[in-house]
Formats: structure tokens, sequence, C-alpha cells
């Protein structure tokens, strides 16, 4: 079976990892759930990403979830996107 990586937005800030794979429970197995924390404050970031077992169940927690209240806030919930080649930062400091 492939795994299915799901992007989930808009957390509320209180929400752990394991509020977040709760949350996913009843659609299938949850193979793992991260809620991103900045580095520096140790707060969320207000997104994670969950991963379903299968593609079946990942389109179940789409359709169940998306939109839905969960600790008070709307969440979105998609197919996560490979994440894109960003350049290096330069530290905000032009190099010219």
């Amino acid at each position: 079976m492939n795994k299915k990586k799901l992007f989930v937005g808009s957390l509320a800030w209180a929400m752990t990892d394991t509020e977040l794979a709760e949350a996913f429970a009843p659609f299938g197995t949850v193979e793992s759930a991260v809620v991103i924390m900045d580095k520096f404050s140790g707060r969320s970031k207000g997104f994670g990403f969950v991963e379903m077992s299968s593609d079946e169940e990942a389109q179940a927690a789409i359709d169940g979830l998306d939109g839905q209240d969960v600790m008070g806030r709307p969440i979105v919930v998609n197919v996560a996107k490979p994440r894109e080649e960003r350049p290096p930062r330069d530290g905000g400091f032009n190099r010219y």
C-alpha cells in the first residue's frame, strides 16, 4: 500500500501531535502526525502533516475533515505537495 501524506493547515495553536493523530484516526490508520513548530519560539506554526496508510484513507480524511471545526478552528486538509527547492537565504544582507 502507498502511504499518502496530507497537509493540514489552520490548526489551533495549542494542538499537539497526538491530538492531530486523534482527529484523523476515524478515517483510517495514521502512520504519523506532526505539528510543525517554530525552532526559535517553540510555538506551533499552525500547520502540520499527517501520513495515512492508503490513498483511500487519505481521501476519506480530506472529505471528512477539510473545512471542519477542530479545536475551534476550521482546518484545511489536502494532499501535501513535494517541498520546492528554494534559493539559499543570505540573512537579509545585500551582497553587492
